[in-house]
């Protein structure tokens, strides 16, 4: 990728619900660069998040992008109260889109970027026809729904997949990784091609959220070992 520094993502289903704008302005005052947002339907993923009246509080306070995790079903329904609701960066699921070109082309219309999600099970391959039509793709790395899980190993594999599926199509693409990051797998994750990391229990559930941002923030993939 061309940009120098990869991006971290704290996700806000970490936060404390009750205090949310405590924990808004602590993301605004740290290195991180985007507010990670999951609304969840229930029906899609074993679990309901928050709705887009809280999205929309969380807009009028963040001072970062809002980089937009749909994991619901039929997305193109929302797509506007999403952009409405302040998203910058829209991600719909690849298993929730019956016509994905024409979801991403709406999310662009909106003047947002377009994202698809993986889940862990479901193959980069069957991004290839549309790779060049992506601004982002997120990798799924443990199995969407509720945050604290285990990371998948088999992600590094998919990220590697991705990236070589893009070269040359779709260099600018940007690889996001969602779920189990810590500082322990970050180094090698970047090294092997993702760009964006999405941090939640990691770092709200860290004594010192604010250093653990900036920990992430400073990983340097060039002295990682593959």
């Amino acid at each position: 990728m061309s940009h120098s520094k990869h991006v971290i993502a704290p996700s806000v289903l970490a936060a404390d619900f009750a205090n949310l704008n405590k924990d808004i302005q602590m993301i605004n005052e740290s290195e991180a660069d985007w507010f990670h947002i999951d609304i969840m339907d229930g029906m899609f993923v074993p679990n309901i998040s928050f709705g887009f009246p809280v999205m929309q509080a969380i807009s009028r306070h963040a001072r970062k992008p809002l980089d937009v995790h749909l994991m619901i079903v039929d997305p193109d329904r929302y797509l506007q109260t999403c952009k409405d609701s302040g998203a910058e960066i829209i991600t719909v699921h690849y298993e929730a889109c019956t016509h994905l070109h024409r979801t991403l082309a709406a999310i662009k219309e909106l003047g947002c970027k377009a994202g698809v999600a993986l889940n862990p099970h479901t193959p980069t391959h069957l991004l290839k026809d549309i790779v060049q039509d992506i601004d982002l793709v997120c990798l799924m790395s443990v199995n969407p729904g509720f945050g604290g899980q285990k990371f998948i190993q088999h992600t590094y594999h998919k990220i590697a997949e991705l990236r070589a599926m893009a070269a040359g199509i779709n260099d600018a693409l940007m690889i996001e990784i969602d779920g189990g990051v810590t500082l322990e797998n970050a180094g090698r994750l970047l090294k092997t091609g993702a760009d964006v990391l999405v941090a939640g229990s990691f770092v709200f559930n860290s004594a010192t959220p604010l250093d653990t941002i900036k920990a992430l923030k400073e990983v340097d993939p060039s002295r990682q070992e593959i």
